[in-house]
């Protein structure tokens, strides 16, 4: 079962072995955790080059803030080993339904950003596109946004300043208040490369 043109939503990315039957463990990219409780079918990809291919999840369990998982036909650590550096991805179709003001990361990864406050002027600037989305427990996610000539900002995604949300186009309209992008001015290279470091999962 192949599927070209289906849009993959990843939700997990399987690390290595976890015991000696086949289990792998894996870092949760959904939002929803609880999905895997009542998942069985979903995919295997690889890379945009290789076929995605499917698998049976036959069950799960949280661990240490990571994913141990136990898929069919997958009964030993050689078995596992193989499935390392995989990502598991479902459907776009099969996500799960969101609020009606809710957005899933990966429609912002890619989109147009614009602020439509325009510093006063009136006229909507276009900032670049969503780069990143950085998740944050106690304040709002940070949008990283590349503009055409290198220039990247840090902006809030606080509900406050969204103005509007269109996936078809994606483009994010956002109403920024001013000095929001002095403050949040672009990062020199040293920065960024902190940044990252401070962004990576564990391994």
């Amino acid at each position: 079962m192949q599927a070209t043109s289906e849009v993959w939503v990843h939700v997990a990315r399987l690390i290595r072995p976890q015991g000696r039957r086949g289990e792998v463990l894996a870092e949760i990219l959904s939002d929803f955790p609880g999905r895997f409780a009542k998942m069985r079918n979903a995919f295997l990809w690889r890379g945009n080059n290789c076929p995605v291919t499917p698998i049976v999840l036959e069950n799960s369990w949280l661990h240490k803030g990571k994913i141990v998982l136990k898929f069919a036909q997958v009964d030993s650590i050689s078995a596992a080993e193989a499935l390392r550096g995989a990502d598991l991805v479902i459907a776009a179709g099969d996500r799960m339904p969101l609020q009606s003001d809710e957005v899933y990361i990966s429609d912002l990864i890619g989109a147009e950003l614009v602020d439509v406050a325009a510093d006063g002027s009136g006229s909507p600037r276009i900032l670049g596109t969503i780069r990143e989305v950085i998740q944050q427990q106690q304040t709002a996610d940070l949008l990283i946004v590349g503009s055409p000539d290198g220039v990247e900002y840090e902006i809030p995604f606080a509900k406050a300043y969204v103005v509007k949300i269109d996936v078809a186009a994606r483009r994010l309209e956002m109403s920024l208040p001013p000095g929001l992008l002095e403050v949040n001015a672009p990062l020199s290279v040293e920065e960024r490369q902190v940044r990252d470091a401070l962004s990576e999962p564990e391994s």
